[in-house]
């Protein structure tokens, strides 16, 4: 009896349920136009797989987004005392963007968790900082790498984007210059755009986007306590980040770094020009 009680309990067990499979990525749906009002043409090869990625992308990570707002008054200042003569000796133009760059490394050195990536349940942290930079093409988007950007000064980080982005536009780059970015920066602001919410570049945790550097009037502290309007250099930037690895505070604190260094840093390198 005893046996037979036992056997029947054991029948009464169920085997836990396995569970199905997550479904793959639905692929586009297919519409059929007709008439003369429409052109239809194949996508090309870099346009399926920009889509592919962003489609993948979304999938993956917890996008989420912290814009600041971030003075660049002396910076614009800087640049335009000093921009004819960083060209005429060192051979190349001196843009908003390596300043963005060093300030980007500047806050990964001291947050290297928006440097890392996932790998299944892992963090993986990365050493070096390579900095990957959207260029903008006739033909789609390119992402090109400035690899070990934290070696480099504000006249190397400006000679290497301008390279790349100039051989990015002629098609001269190689393959392993479009691969082993750890963090990306995207200046959608060169088109107007004042801020956006850039998709991650997998698998990476988070890209920096920079708006329209332009003059708005703000209202001013002055030395005495009083407030003021004054007409100062602006530009909102953002970043977006993986949230399943960076909390709110992280990337925050990742952006309010990169405020403060484009608002105080004194750029001494540049004191000689």
């Amino acid at each position: 009896m005893a046996r037979r009680g036992r056997a029947r309990r054991r029948r009464g067990r169920r085997a836990p349920e396995a569970r199905p499979p997550a479904p793959p990525p639905a692929a586009a749906p297919i519409v059929t136009f007709s008439g003369s009002a429409v052109i239809v043409e194949p996508m090309s090869a870099m346009r399926k797989k920009i889509a592919e990625r962003m489609v993948l992308s979304k999938q993956t990570s917890a996008h989420v987004t912290s814009v600041f707002e971030i003075d660049m008054t002396n910076v614009a200042r800087l640049r335009d005392r000093v921009k004819d003569r960083f060209q005429a000796q060192y051979g190349t133009k001196l843009t908003f963007m390596p300043f963005v760059f060093r300030a980007a490394i500047t806050a990964l050195k001291a947050r290297p968790l928006l440097n890392a990536s996932i790998s299944g349940d892992e963090i993986v942290y990365h050493k070096d900082i390579n900095l990957g930079m959207a260029v903008a093409l006739d033909w789609g988007l390119i992402v090109p790498v400035i690899r070990r950007a934290d070696d480099l000064s504000l006249v190397g980080l400006a000679r290497a984007a301008n390279d790349l982005a100039e051989r990015a536009r002629t098609k001269k780059l190689s393959p392993d210059e479009v691969a082993g970015g750890t963090f990306t920066i995207t200046n959608h602001g060169g088109f107007g755009s004042l801020f956006a919410t850039p998709v991650i570049n997998q698998p990476q945790v988070g890209i920096l986007g920079v708006g329209a550097i332009e003059k708005r009037p703000k209202v001013v502290t002055m030395p005495d306590g009083s407030d003021t309007i004054a007409v100062r250099t602006m530009a909102y930037m953002g970043v977006t980040f993986d949230h399943r690895l960076v909390d709110g505070a992280e990337g925050d604190t990742f952006m309010s770094i990169v405020k403060n260094t484009l608002e105080n840093e004194r750029w001494t390198e540049l004191e000689s020009l």
